[in-house]
């Protein structure tokens, strides 16, 4: 079969409505199954989400990131634990994110889900503090986190009806193995802004003073080849064109432009796990060569943090009854990733 040129599009509605039929139902989970083997990246519409919602999401963002002073996002700053943050939450500058050694060309705002009281006890990682802080939420604009805060509420409910569908999609009686890891979903929802990258060969007004990282920094990607870590991720991003970039199964690079009122949407690190590799966490990257700003707000719909994750049996079986993965925990796995991410 000759790998895809372009993905697959999911209408997930029959999983968000009681009303659906059966018939509904096994068409969708089918061509799930199909688009998370295949090429494990996908449009998702029929979600239910206002096409104004997800616009004023993308412009908000967009607003903060242009608008705000240095001041202001140095009040949100990430901040190590040894620096009285919880390394994880907040604002990061162009260049401090890294992926595979190499500085990204972007800056970010992450967003995750806040422990509950008492609520991280046992799950390890607690002495020295990391992800244990909270949300630093910009102040301006003034509406941006009433916004984020209602939007992550739907995008979950969406999330949980992907999952069901991937359940769904693996035979009878999986219908809510995913749905019962994700009850308590360690989401992250990420305000992401990318300038244009530099002109090759581009330097500093004196060539000087810069680190060799510096240097490196944004040269050919914005952001660097690399898969998720979690079940799904369902991007929201501006109209810019032949930014993000998908590698088929045979090497290739396509890109997986934005389609008014669909995410796009890939499968992580953990949903290949628990399939054994049945469907695979497929590499992408970002290179954004315009003139423009790029915007970019995805989610990462996750397991519970405590989650431990293994091959489903059922998995195990339809790819050849050998364990390809051994299991982890979700949390620990996360922590480490993290740990990894920034300079």
């Amino acid at each position: 079969m000759p790998p895809p040129t372009t993905l697959p599009t999911i209408d997930i509605s029959p999983f968000l409505h009681s009303s659906s039929t059966p018939a509904a139902r096994a068409a969708t989970a089918a061509a799930l199954a199909h688009a998370c083997a295949a090429s494990g990246f996908f449009y998702l519409t029929g979600h239910g989400i206002a096409d104004s919602t997800l616009a004023h999401v993308v412009e908000l963002a967009r607003r903060f990131f242009l608008e705000s002073s240095d001041d202001e996002k140095a009040r949100i700053a990430r901040r190590g634990v040894s620096e009285g943050g919880d390394g994880a939450r907040g604002y990061q500058r162009v260049g401090e994110n890294v992926t595979l050694g190499r500085r990204d060309w972007h800056e970010a705002v992450d967003l995750y889900r806040e422990f509950c009281e008492g609520e991280e006890e046992g799950f390890g990682g607690k002495e020295d503090g990391l992800l244990r802080g909270r949300n630093l939420w910009p102040r301006h604009p003034p509406e941006l986190r009433d916004l984020l805060e209602a939007y992550v509420e739907r995008v979950k409910g969406v999330g949980t009806a992907v999952v069901r569908a991937m359940g769904c999609a693996l035979g009878e009686g999986l219908e809510e193995v995913f749905v019962r890891e994700t009850g308590k979903s360690f989401w992250v929802l990420r305000m992401v802004g990318y300038p244009g990258l530099p002109e090759e060969g581009a330097e500093d007004d004196d060539g000087d003073g810069e680190e060799e990282g510096e240097r490196d920094m944004g040269r050919g990607v914005s952001c660097g080849e690399h898969t998720d870590y979690g079940c799904i991720t369902l991007l929201l991003a501006d109209a810019t064109p032949n930014a993000l970039q998908v590698r088929t199964r045979d090497g290739a690079w396509i890109s997986a432009d934005p389609v008014p009122g669909a995410f796009v949407v890939n499968i992580g690190d953990m949903m290949e796990r628990w399939t054994n590799g049945l469907w695979k966490s497929t590499p992408h990257r970002v290179v954004h060569r315009g003139s423009g700003y790029r915007v970019s707000v995805p989610f990462f719909f996750e397991p519970d943090f405590g989650a431990r994750v293994r091959p489903l049996e059922r998995c195990v079986q339809l790819t050849g009854g050998v364990e390809r993965y051994s299991e982890v925990a979700y949390g620990e796995f996360l922590m480490r990733k993290i740990r990894g991410n920034f300079v």
